[in-house]
């Protein structure tokens, strides 16, 4: 790799990037290579050539997690006093913030996320397992029934089992902890099946919590395709729960392929959020957020507002102050701090977000891109791009692109943009700018999501429920929601005293 690129980079950062290695199996609390030796390649978004090798898992690994796991959680991890289990999940988070240095780099060369959001999102990461922990003590509680003199009926949470957590590619690090901080801190045991074009970074925490010691097969890693690894763990019967984030329709395919085994499913699925900004708006601000909101994380973010409703009165100023940022956002390499936006993942989803930018001139938008450098066309770049002339009627509109497009539209009356905002088959996210704040209430519940922002930007409280509602997802993650998915809830009766039973065939 040119030394150039890692100018920006730690030294830490570039020591973890110039070791890296063929990514194995993490299955038992050993590293094995998957039982078929089969590997694949994992390939760089920013030159598009091979970075190294991942084995590929199949049923035969999943099963043989699947067993270490069932091993563990009715064995030594089951049977661990409450503070015991969670001393494991603050180790877990000391050696993250230990190694951030190492892993935000490892993300940026892997994904082609900007080196100065990967570091935001690692320390996230830390934060994650110590919050569960802190939520576990104070927050798993019961409630209690007393029915008279005669009774007393009490609730507990208990683990479900085994976790089968299947995890993005876009801010992968991040988001596989926040599956598994809850998973473990709940007493349950995890298999992860990574996004295959982003394994550095879950390999990197498999060795993480090795080095944290929890029990044999309490956490487990199988790398592998979606179509192989990851749909025997959805169907594999031992399997109590399935929490998948990624694209709709693959989550509807899970849940098909998970439903003869009765498995609980928590689905964060696409989006297609809507910016609404209304004519009393503080507009530099309502830019700040617009442009972050879809233009980070290389617009590869499930919350993104990719659908601009700006009313009428400011359409014309709003435009050309968005056109004026567009142009100046810095595309280039993911390793460099002042980088923007990055390449995207795969020349796959490269190819997907072009097809839509056609599709979206032959819809009749105007299309305005702003600049990859010359020096770039090896990688998956996208410029940053504005969709104008559109219409809730075109695909581009309609359809998640999940990349650094926005789509602009105007509107004049209030109710006619929240029947525009609720066009979709999503309902994930939504913003609202106004300095009305009844109206920014009022058009906030009237928006179909599951989260909503006024006069924000995807600011978020681990304590609060993150999820959507129609084709963006089932159930909610985030704070002492998550319980109701990663615990069983278990209601004792206790009589008091000899409570009349009737007698039959005495």
């Amino acid at each position: 790799m040119d030394d150039s690129r890692l100018q920006d980079v730690s030294e830490a950062g570039k020591r973890a990037i110039a070791s890296i290695s063929d990514v194995p199996q993490y299955i038992d609390g050993n590293f094995v290579d998957s039982e078929s030796k089969e590997k694949f390649e994992n390939i760089s978004p920013f030159t598009n050539t091979v970075i190294n090798q991942v084995a590929s898992g199949e049923e035969t690994d999943i099963n043989k997690a699947v067993k270490a796991a069932r091993k563990a959680f009715n064995g030594e991890w089951g049977n661990l006093k409450l503070k015991e289990r969670l001393n494991y999940i603050y180790r877990i988070a000391d050696l993250i913030d230990e190694h951030i240095n190492e892993i935000a780099p490892l993300e940026s060369y892997d994904t082609g996320l900007p080196i100065s959001q990967t570091k935001k999102m690692v320390a996230r990461s830390a934060h994650n397992f110590r919050f569960y922990a802190e939520m576990v003590s104070s927050r798993l509680v019961g409630d209690v029934y007393q029915v008279d003199d005669d009774f007393i009926n009490y609730t507990i949470h208990k683990p479900v089992g085994i976790a089968g957590l299947i995890t993005p590619w876009n801010a992968p690090f991040m988001l596989e902890t926040w599956k598994i901080a809850p998973a473990l801190a709940t007493g349950n045991t995890v298999v992860l099946k990574p996004a295959e074009w982003s394994p550095l970074t879950a390999h990197r925490l498999a060795e993480i919590i090795d080095k944290a010691e929890l029990p044999d097969g309490v956490f487990n890693v199988v790398h592998g395709y979606g179509e192989t690894a990851g749909a025997s763990l959805v169907a594999h019967p031992d399997v109590e729960l399935i929490s998948f984030t990624g694209e709709t329709t693959t989550g509807s395919e899970i849940m098909k392929n998970g439903a003869d085994s009765l498995k609980q499913f928590s689905m964060e699925l696409g989006g297609k959020s809507p910016i609404i900004v209304f004519d009393d708006a503080d507009v530099e601000r309502a830019l700040d957020a617009c442009t972050w909101g879809i233009f980070s994380f290389n617009g590869e973010r499930c919350t993104a507002n990719s659908r601009l409703y700006v009313h009428e009165n400011i359409a014309e100023f709003f435009t050309a102050k968005l056109k004026e940022r567009v142009n100046n956002i810095v595309v280039g390499d993911p390793m460099k701090t002042d980088t923007q936006v990055g390449p995207l993942i795969h020349t796959n989803h490269y190819e997907n977000v072009k097809a839509y930018l056609k599709i979206a001139e032959e819809e009749g938008c105007e299309v305005i891109s702003g600049r990859v450098p010359e020096e770039m066309t090896a990688g998956n770049f996208i410029a940053p791009t504005v969709l104008l002339q559109a219409d809730n009627s075109m695909r581009v509109v309609q359809e998640e692109v999940f990349g650094p497009v926005i789509a602009v539209m105007t509107f004049k009356e209030e109710e006619e943009v929240i029947e525009k905002a609720n066009d979709v088959c999503y309902g994930l996210a939504g913003y609202v700018w106004t300095k009305d704040i009844q109206r920014g209430h009022r058009v906030a519940q009237k928006v179909d999501s599951g989260m909503l922002w006024v006069n924000s930007q995807n600011v978020r409280d681990l304590r609060t429920p993150f999820g959507g509602s129609k084709h963006s997802g089932i159930g909610r993650e985030g704070g002492h929601y998550a319980f109701e998915f990663y615990t069983e809830v278990q209601i004792i009766h206790v009589a008091l005293g000899d409570h009349h039973i009737p007698q039959f065939g005495k």
